[in-house]
């Protein structure tokens, strides 16, 4: 992974590969329980690395900012055009 070329065509594969090790890494300290169905909550942990960005598109005044910030817990800035 190290010696991959960060790009656009190359990360999602990136992101797929750091999924897949921290599966792994999660089942070898705690080693899946016998049972069948998937427990509540199963997932995969993976960090934040990189930069974002989202956009939101809809009439004015449906909430796209007031969504934004209560999703991320942070004040959106408004612009006026």
């Amino acid at each position: 992974m190290a010696r991959t070329q960060k790009n656009k065509a190359t990360a999602h594969h990136l992101v797929l590969l750091k999924a897949k090790l921290a599966k792994l890494r999660r089942d070898l300290l705690a080693p899946p329980t016998k049972g069948g169905g998937a427990a509540a909550g199963e997932g995969f942990d993976v960090t934040k690395s990189g930069d974002s960005r989202v956009g939101l598109i809809g009439f004015p005044s449906v909430g796209k900012s007031t969504l934004l910030n209560k999703l991320t817990g942070t004040v959106s800035e408004l612009f006026a055009i």
